[in-house]
């Protein structure tokens, strides 16, 4: 039976995920800063660990509790919503703590077992911000957008040793929050000069239309992409992220 470490997972995409490998039979082993076990159907294949990806200590004690694993999906993340010239550098450096060196620390710490074996898989989950511009999260689509280039350069360096890596890019849900997982307010994000162009972007955001991404169309991406067994790379999760990467692609 495999092991899938998800890290992220006290909401969203990582909750929805942990719930969904669980249900095909595999062992979970789901991550969070602040263990809320309550969350997910605990039993002798789901266990709930403490991790903050920024921390090394808090990754070694976590993957060292975990055991082997076959597959580490990154998940966790932070989101930011506002204009570049409101944010803060040390903001900045927190968002990139999380959703880029977070991912490479795990990633990491994971190769070297899956080098051993000659076996394993590295799900990197991003965002449909990388395949399509979008305003008012510049900070945070870099964070990500960094993420998409280590990932396709990795998935050469780890080949020779049969570790397949893999993205997920979601489209945007009802349920998305760009500032979740983060102390920032809205209202001080976007300054009043930038307030009539951002008014109608955030009543979009507030009042998505057409078709949009659940937490189930990632988890199933996840679940399809760790258990492919082809060179893919990029996997958009949601039916709005698939027109966005079919627009992208040509």
């Amino acid at each position: 039976m495999k092991t899938v470490l998800i890290t992220g997972c006290s909401s969203g995409y990582g909750l929805e995920t942990a719930r969904h490998f669980h249900a095909q039979g595999w062992n979970v082993v789901a991550t969070m800063r602040m263990p809320h076990p309550e969350l997910l159907p605990i039993d002798d294949r789901m266990r709930v660990l403490a991790l903050d990806v920024t921390d090394a200590s808090s990754i070694a004690a976590a993957l060292g509790e975990a055991g082997p694993i076959d597959v580490l999906v990154n998940n966790a993340g932070i989101g930011l919503m506002g204009a570049l010239e409101a944010a803060t550098m040390d903001k900045a450096r927190e968002i990139f703590e999380t959703n880029t060196f977070g991912v490479m620390a795990m990633t990491q710490a994971v190769v070297p077992q899956f080098r051993a074996r000659r076996s394993g898989v590295i799900v990197n989950v991003t965002s449909s911000v990388t395949l399509a511009a979008m305003p008012l999260v510049s900070i945070y689509t870099a964070s990500k957008t960094a993420i998409q280039g280590f990932t396709g350069s990795l998935e050469h360096e780890l080949k020779p040793f049969d570790v397949r890596v893999k993205l997920v890019e979601p489209g945007y849900g009802p349920g998305t929050r760009f500032t979740e997982n983060t102390d920032v307010k809205l209202e001080d994000a976007i300054p009043e000069p930038y307030v009539p162009f951002a008014r109608p972007i955030l009543e979009a955001f507030g009042r998505p239309g057409g078709v949009t991404t659940t937490a189930q169309d990632v988890a199933e991406t996840v679940w399809q992409a760790a258990n492919d067994r082809s060179d893919r790379l990029r996997w958009p999760a949601g039916p709005d992220a698939v027109a966005l990467a079919r627009s992208a692609a040509g």
